[in-house]
């Protein structure tokens, strides 16, 4: 964890937020000089902020308003929030506002639970909220929601303020390769707030993307042909439906496609006792930046050109 400045982290969303959002909706950013430090991962903060962006924005079908806000706040003892459970002190808030429609007073509590959803069934893990409310709670802060009829759902982050000097250098973390992409990824992810943001920034960087949703949809997709061929596989590894080490399994067999790329926000996932994962794949955890995401792409598929030269060098060497 680092000391950090949330409105930097908050900045560092708004070009994705800008292209995810969509035109239709109209967003508002405001952030006070001034803020209060906080001490958190800042890749994980710039998760919450996305995810909580992408909840709001598919609350408001017909388009609305968003509203991104931090703010310092000091709670007292007959403060509201504090009747909620939060502990009298100084925070640093996060506040996302939307107009959209409102959640239901009986759906309201268990929002932040896992896998808790009230999407159709394959749409998404219900991971989403609840990931928000982990990464929350690793930083001893609070999440609360507040929603009302006519007008819309504020959530709002409550992190506690840190004394210090910024030393978020994990905000500047190694540059992703200069040069676009050419080659064409399969992306396969349950949870849409991810799988729009992935999508996004690899078309930005260039690759021809083809997304699913679940290792069925992706096994179609791939077997269809229309595609053309598949340089990366792409995949979460704990979805519904079909895993990702059973699809990349199918897929490596049937050579129809150069490479995986394995993430999760589980860190089991890539241990032996979760399963032997398809040798020679890589492995990103959740959450990651669209910096991280674009240079483990370029490493993986790097990484399998070189070994796919090296084995034809082997094999020339053999048949002289």
């Amino acid at each position: 964890m680092s000391i950090l400045d949330l409105n930097e982290v908050v900045k560092s969303t708004q070009r994705i937020l800008s292209r995810l959002i969509g035109e239709d909706i109209e967003q508002h950013t405001v952030l006070p000089p001034g803020l209060w430090l906080v001490k958190s991962d800042p890749r994980q903060l710039e998760q919450i902020v996305i995810n909580l962006a992408i909840n709001a924005r598919d609350s408001m079908e017909s388009g609305g308003r968003l509203v991104i806000e931090t703010s310092n706040v000091t709670l007292g003892r007959d403060s509201a929030p504090v009747s909620a459970g939060i502990s009298p002190g100084r925070y640093v808030v996060l506040s996302v506002s939307d107009n959209g429609s409102e959640i239901d007073e009986d759906v309201l509590p268990h929002i932040f639970e896992p896998f808790f959803s009230t999407k159709d069934s394959g749409k998404g893990t219900g991971l989403g909220l609840s990931t928000c409310y982990g990464i929350v709670q690793q930083s001893n802060g609070h999440i609360l929601a507040q929603s009302e009829s006519g007008a819309g759902t504020t959530i709002k982050v409550y992190l506690p303020r840190e004394n210090g000097r910024v030393t978020g250098g994990e905000l500047h973390e190694p540059q992703p390769p200069d040069e676009k992409g050419t080659e064409s990824v399969l992306l396969v992810e349950d949870e849409e707030t991810v799988r729009s943001m992935a999508s996004w920034v690899l078309r930005d960087q260039g690759y021809t993307v083809i997304e699913a949703e679940n290792g069925e949809e992706a096994i179609r997709l791939a077997e269809s042909g229309d595609s053309g061929a598949i340089d990366l596989l792409l995949t979460d590894v704990v979805m519904p439906i079909m895993g990702g080490k059973e699809l990349a399994d199918r897929l490596v067999a049937d050579s129809a496609v150069g490479s995986v790329l394995y993430t999760s926000g589980y860190a089991e996932a890539a241990s032996p006792r979760f399963g032997q994962l398809h040798s020679g794949a890589e492995f990103m955890p959740k959450p990651f930046t669209p910096k991280t995401l674009i240079r483990r792409v370029r490493e993986t598929l790097d990484a399998s050109r070189l070994k796919a030269s090296q084995d034809d060098g082997a094999r020339e060497r053999i048949n002289t």
